[in-house]
């Protein structure tokens, strides 16, 4: 990991004015918050931060992707979400003192933009606005994290794997979709294995409902088929 604190402003910019809650705000405070913040380059599975780590920073994704996920005892890993250039993570660091409960780790070359939480509280006094937004991107989370609870809880694998093929068809409003992920990171996330989610798809394939065009491209030639299986009917 390397990383630097006087790296060129337009760099910073760029990075800060990517994320929702930032994007708002007038020049000079864009560059105030250059100032505040750390440019810090990870290499492709690099640990960014770990479970126990106290919560000091807001990281922001400035180039590259960033894997969130948790480590359970037994060794098995839940992905929890994929973050992409503009997003961000460690959100609670500027509202509690606890340790982290995930890990992140940087998917390919990744370059992040820290901000260390006593300087996001004093931007927050002034701009309250900013408070609010994160909260509403904390509560988003929220709700998928608790929607992917009761999926991994009460559904079985051909019917998250179904959702969740529907769910990308509902974000690209695409029928041809490209998987955001390895099929080992997607069997983490739906909560099974690579081997798993292969069979699916191929049983999907073989039932006439998608069509698969390497290892991510997907088109899906049955939505109703599919709405079927994720319903349950």
């Amino acid at each position: 990991m390397s990383e630097s604190c006087n790296h060129g402003v337009s760099m910073n910019q760029l990075c800060v004015s990517k994320v929702p809650f930032f994007n708002h705000l007038a020049m000079d405070e864009m560059l105030k918050i250059t100032e505040m913040s750390r440019h810090v380059n990870f290499k492709k599975g690099e640990t960014i931060f770990r479970e126990g780590d106290p919560l000091e920073y807001l990281y922001i994704v400035h180039q590259g992707r960033v894997k969130i996920y948790q480590l359970f005892e037994s060794g098995k890993e839940q992905l929890l979400r994929i973050l992409d250039p503009g997003e961000f993570m460690g959100e609670l660091a500027l509202f509690t003192e606890k340790t982290l409960d995930s890990y992140a780790e940087a998917m390919e070359k990744t370059q992040i933009c820290a901000i260390h939480r006593d300087d996001m509280q004093q931007l927050m006094q002034k701009h309250p606005t900013i408070a609010v937004k994160i909260l509403e991107q904390f509560s988003n989370r929220l709700d998928e994290t608790e929607k992917l609870v009761g999926n991994l809880s009460s559904k079985d694998v051909e019917t998250r794997t179904a959702s969740y093929l529907l769910e990308l068809v509902k974000v690209t409003e695409s029928l041809e979709i490209v998987l955001p992920m390895s099929k080992k990171d997607l069997a983490s996330y739906l909560g099974t294995t690579s081997e798993t989610i292969s069979r699916r798809l191929s049983s999907f394939q073989t039932n006439g409902w998608i069509e698969q065009n390497g290892q991510r491209n997907i088109r899906i030639l049955d939505k109703s088929a599919l709405e079927e299986v994720a319903t349950g009917m």
